[in-house]
């Protein structure tokens, strides 16, 4: 069978640079499982993409689909039979829909009945007539938004002008709107002309040709490689941003890096307004010199050679002025404000419709950052600089500058902060308190910063649910799955040995206080409970916790995070013990017993504990009563379970003289209660009958 390579590229308007990775990979991927699907062996798949295209070159496609031979199920032995053993209609019926003779068909026993089956040969269909199904891969991959256009019912990312598909040499006919499918690509917009495939294995030198550097890593490398020339030329450091990087080659067909200048007056605003001018707003590289100090120029790159540079240099560095003129006024005029101003002016910003302003959320964090730092074991004397930082938490919302960089609020609150005589901590905590931004971002460095951002992540955690905005499925306007990453994040790197639960109250109380929740206190706290056992179901999966340990550590909630992460570290690495399951075993008896009957509101009746077994179970509980919660308070894992170990003997040899459904019915309550109250106290720990061991 020969093989022939298959080139498809689809010609669009320019996509936007953050949809063509991911729409490059789905083409990839989906043409992968429909090979597989349609059982088309191929050598190697190769995908391409720039701003106006999609490829993917199939290299040694199959010319035809493998042929295969499948077993077709019939009827029933009793139906297919008659009292004879001679075949029935049905059984002739049968084989001749499958184009077999009689004796080729054969009887095979399927959950426990027989049928008839007859072996069916499947030839395989030639690659280029299956190829035709192109069309409804092409238009069934998503984007984050599609348009229309002209007339056509058909929604894309953006209209499409060509389609190149080639199998060996030949094109492979269908058509998408009013575009038929050919073996004509287009070059770079201005620098490049039309031409046409006829060798797909030279499809990258032909656009390269045309001032198409096609394959993705290919440009970014030329990017990267410029961009280490120049910093090399110029003895600079250029610090590149990987974000930023994908984001410049998906805006580019043909790079060119080069650099240019601003005034260097404009050094007096923050390193962080700079950056952002340049990078999120013009999509510029900073330049650095060999200390890390920012220097007075910008690396970026053109779509294009190198033909009229200083032209397109001097339009940047006009465009980057006016971004940098329009930013020194905005910091020159806020610093006219001072913090406590422009915090006053927060209740004119709505928060929620239902929720209020940011001033009514700044004054329930003034009660519940000073509640939590008190909770938290926070000294005394920076609970005034946790209420401080939570009055001024917000102020920079309403300066100029986080008007104009949304990117930069609680950065600019800090420095205006100290330039108006805040105290360190206090300063810090403004720009803290979002922390964690993002799944890969920082905790706050500080306690103040800390305190607050728990504070305000739970506030609106539980203002949210309060009122009944539950995230669902992909919906999330407030980010309230990554505020609860980001509480659990913070309590797990200061190492805060307090309850959820105790934090939710407090929060719950303070919404109460205000007249806003529309549910009672208990839903709203189960819910939240809820949501961060998910929360901390992925935290403990992101640090490869099996499922099973992560369900058995979690069904208690409002534990501590950090004791919830130790025990389920702990009980993983003892997965490798040999006794482990021995003693999981023992433990589950007890729980297991215990779900018979609820008796934990009753107490043991020591006179009924006739047994020698009895008693000594009775003591060993006793003992774990009295010292499990004092080790687990003080995070001590290893030798909490070090209890929940010693007590293993004991049970088995409860359960080889001791009947527990005894006859006596008051014997055997008694017996239950003991159950229950050592299943208790078991669960404090974990329930040990979610983990699972393999056979």
């Amino acid at each position: 069978m020969s093989n022939n390579n298959f080139l498809l590229e689809i010609g669009l308007e320019e996509m936007p640079a953050r949809f063509v990775t991911d729409a490059m990979n789905q083409l990839q991927n989906k043409l992968e499982e429909w090979m597989k699907e349609k059982r088309i062996s191929f050598q190697s798949i190769e995908a391409f993409s720039t701003p106006r295209r999609l490829a993917v070159r199939i290299n040694e496609l199959a010319e035809k689909q493998d042929d295969i031979t499948e077993e077709a199920k019939g009827p029933s032995k009793k139906i297919a039979l008659d009292d004879n053993g001679e075949w029935t209609k049905a059984a002739i019926g049968f084989a001749k829909g499958q184009d077999e003779d009689l004796n080729a068909l054969f009887f095979k026993e399927l959950k426990g009945t027989e049928y008839v089956f007859a072996n069916k040969d499947i030839k395989g269909k030639y690659t280029s007539e299956l190829l035709l199904e192109l069309e409804a891969i092409i238009t069934n991959l998503s984007f984050p938004k599609n348009m229309r256009w002209g007339s056509y019912s058909l929604k894309y990312v953006r209209p499409i002008h060509w389609i190149v598909a080639i199998f060996g040499d030949k094109v492979i006919p269908f058509h998408i709107t009013d575009v038929k499918s050919g073996r004509k690509t287009f070059g770079h917009r201005f620098l490049g002309t039309e031409v046409e495939i006829f060798d797909t294995n030279h499809y990258e030198e032909e656009l390269l040709n045309q001032y198409v550097i096609v394959n993705p890593h290919k440009r970014k490398e030329a990017i990267r490689q410029q961009i280490d020339e120049i910093a090399e030329k110029e003895n600079w450091s250029i610090p590149v941003d990987d974000g930023l990087l994908e984001e410049v080659n998906n805006l580019v067909e043909y790079p060119t890096a080069f650099y240019g200048s601003f005034d260097e007056e404009f050094l007096n605003i923050p390193d962080e307004v700079l950056i952002t001018s340049m990078r999120e707003h013009q999509r510029y590289f900073p330049v650095e010199d060999k200390s890390g100090k920012l220097l007075p120029y910008f690396i970026a790159v053109r779509n294009g050679n190198r033909e009229y540079l200083d032209n397109v240099k001097k339009g940047n560095e006009k465009v980057l002025r006016a971004r940098l003129s329009d930013a020194k006024f905005f910091y020159q005029e806020d610093q006219k404000l001072h913090p406590e101003e422009a915090a006053a002016k927060l209740d004119h910003i709505v928060f929620q419709e239902e929720l209020g302003t940011i001033g009514d959320k700044i004054r329930r964090l003034k009660k519940i950052a000073p509640a939590f730092g008190q909770i938290l074991g926070v000294e005394k004397n920076k609970h005034i600089d946790i209420e401080r930082a939570a009055v001024l938490s917000k102020f920079d919302l309403v300066t100029l500058m986080v008007d104009e960089f949304s990117e930069l609020q609680g950065i600019m609150g800090e420095k205006y902060a100290l330039m108006a005589g805040e105290n360190e901590n206090v300063a810090a905590a403004i720009k803290e308190h979002y922390q964690p931004r993002y799944a890969s971002d920082e905790a706050p460095s500080t306690i103040t910063g800390a305190v607050l951002g728990l504070a305000e992540k739970l506030d609106t955690i539980t203002a949210c649910f309060g009122i009944g905005m539950i995230p669902t499925g992909s919906q999330d306007p407030y980010g309230l799955r990554r505020q609860a990453a980001g509480a659990a994040q913070i309590l797990l790197e200061h190492d805060f040995s307090v309850r959820l639960e105790d934090l939710v109250n407090i929060t719950i109380e303070s919404l109460e206080n205000s007249g806003i929740l529309k549910r009672t206190s208990a839903e709203v706290k189960q819910d939240i409970l809820s949501f961060f056992g998910l929360r901390l179901k992925n935290i403990l999966s992101e640090r490869s916790i099996r499922y099973d340990i992560a369900d058995a550590v979690l069904e208690k909630t409002g534990e501590p995070v950090g004791l919830v992460v130790k025990k389920a570290e702990f009980l993983q690495t003892k997965l490798q013990d040999e006794n482990f399951k021995d003693t999981v075993e023992a433990l589950s008896r007890i729980t297991n017993i215990a779900k018979k009957e609820n008796n934990n509101e009753n107490n043991v009746n020591t006179n009924l504990l006739a047994e020698n077994q009895e008693k000594e179970l009775y003591e060993a509980y006793l003992r774990l009563r009295q010292e499990l919660p004092n080790q687990l308070a003080a995070a001590k894992v290893e030798e909490a379970f070090t209890l929940l170990e010693e007590i293993k003997p004991v049970i088995h040899h409860y359960f080889d003289h001791v009947m527990v459904m005894s006859e006596d019915e008051e014997i055997k309550e008694n017996r239950l209660t003991q159950m229950s109250k050592l299943s208790s106290e078991i669960h404090r720990f974990a329930n040990f009958q979610h983990i699972v061991f393999s056979s």
